[in-house]
């Protein structure tokens, strides 16, 4: 196994009543579950106090940079993670879905995210989780797996002291522990029984959140595999604009229901990294121009895993930076205002109005054009615009600003994704 337990945009799992508007307790139905983002009024993980938009941008993009900087890291060095299938947790929660864990169920919002594979729940009596826990003594589904389950041989590394499947992981100066056990997950209307998470007993340092993760990966503990078949290894998501009044999207899971126009672009496989959504970015255009990128840095290359991925967790589009940087400078050309100012990790704001181009990312069979809403950040006030774009050490990352309002339709037993312009708000 060369994939890791633990996901980098985890899962944010907190019961309902830690303040969740009870208007916005709309249930999911089907197997189509609402999507809200984390400072969405339905959520109740916004901040206390408002931020101002410029805190607001920094301190996204400081989260981001921490994410997109691990995920480069990924592909620079050999995997040695301790626990299988999932990643290390970076803190950068975006969207949330509403998941039913245990018997009676439990009510938990959970991040999900398609870079990790597996879920991770902060359990009752977590030394360093956050408050809100999910309680497996009242479930009467909920099973600890013992050393002898097939899951614990997924994990290179695990404990068996006592009869449990006992993992412990060092992340930065951060350890994480916990055991592999199992519960009936529901998800809108579907219950998935002895579903594999890992229950958190400890956390200890700044580097982990105390929260947990719903993996969207294509490793054998995420949810595609745990639920091959009710959901066919397919789902769908609809990733609202933060700018909606509603902030309400879908997340759309199986065959059924999902858009039959819609083109595709092949998936593709790096052994090293078999969970990552890695496609084939083959050039860029600003405008109708294609923009002279060296080939290197979009080419695919499954011997060191450099590439493009389509992520959920990270919130602001990066390139490579030799690809960045002709992308930019293809997008100050047809700006055409002098003065360009900076704002955090971002290198291209303008204190005056721009008519800016449309960027369009063209893959093998799909292009995809956005518009200024998917491209722009715009103050409160509306005095600064930026290109929400930046530069990656080591691997070009498609991310969830520029998905908003389109429905991204992973279809992995026929390895493609598909990408249609939807209004998901």
């Amino acid at each position: 196994m060369k994939t890791h337990f633990f996901p980098l945009v985890f899962l944010l799992i907190f019961s309902l009543a830690q303040g969740l508007n009870p208007t916005c307790d709309i249930q999911d139905h089907g197997s189509n579950l609402q999507v809200f983002h984390v400072y969405s009024p339905c959520s109740p993980f916004k901040p206390s106090k408002p931020l101002s938009w410029e805190e607001d941008v920094l301190q996204t993009l400081a989260k981001d940079q921490a994410r997109v900087q691990f995920l480069s890291s990924l592909v620079a060095k050999k995997s040695v993670v301790p626990i299988a299938s999932g990643r290390q947790i970076v803190q950068s929660p975006t969207y949330i879905v509403k998941a039913n864990i245990g018997t009676p169920p439990q009510t938990m919002l959970m991040a999900m995210d398609t870079s990790s594979d597996s879920a991770l729940v902060p359990c009752t009596g977590c030394i360093g989780c956050s408050s809100t826990a999910f309680d497996f003594a009242k479930s009467t589904t909920f099973k600890t797996l013992g050393c002898q389950a097939a899951q614990c041989k997924q994990v290179p590394n695990p404990t068996c002291g006592g009869s449990a499947c006992a993992f412990n992981m060092t992340y930065g100066g951060s350890t994480i522990a916990g055991n592999l056990s199992q519960d009936t997950i529901t998800l809108a209307t579907d219950p998935i029984p002895n579903y594999t998470f890992g229950c958190l007993q400890k956390t200890a340092g700044s580097s982990v959140p105390p929260q947990g993760v719903l993996g969207l990966g294509r490793g054998p503990l995420s949810l595609l595999s745990q639920s091959q078949n009710l959901y066919q290894s397919t789902f769908s998501y609809c990733l609202p604009s933060i700018r909606s009044p509603n902030f309400s999207g879908s997340l759309r899971l199986g065959p059924s229901g999902q858009p039959v126009r819609i083109k595709y672009t092949p998936l593709l496989k790096n052994p090293r990294r078999p969970s990552l959504y890695y496609v084939n970015l083959i050039g860029i255009r600003v405008g109708r121009r294609i923009v002279d990128i060296p080939p290197s840095a979009i080419a695919f290359n499954p011997s060191t895993g450099a590439g493009t991925i389509i992520d959920s967790g990270t919130v602001f589009t990066r390139l490579v930076e030799p690809a960045y940087v002709a992308v930019r400078d293809a997008f100050r050309r047809r700006v055409r205002v002098a003065n360009v100012t900076s704002l955090g990790g971002f290198d291209t704001c303008y204190s005056v109005p721009i008519n800016a181009p449309t960027i369009t990312f063209m893959f093998s069979g799909m292009n995809v054009t956005l518009p200024q809403e998917n491209l722009l950040l715009h103050s409160t006030a509306g005095s600064i615009t930026c290109l929400a774009m930046a530069s990656a050490p080591a691997l070009n990352v498609i991310a969830n600003m520029q998905q908003q309002n389109h429905r991204v339709v992973f279809d992995v037993p026929n390895s493609r994704v598909g990408v249609a312009r939807e209004r998901c708000s």
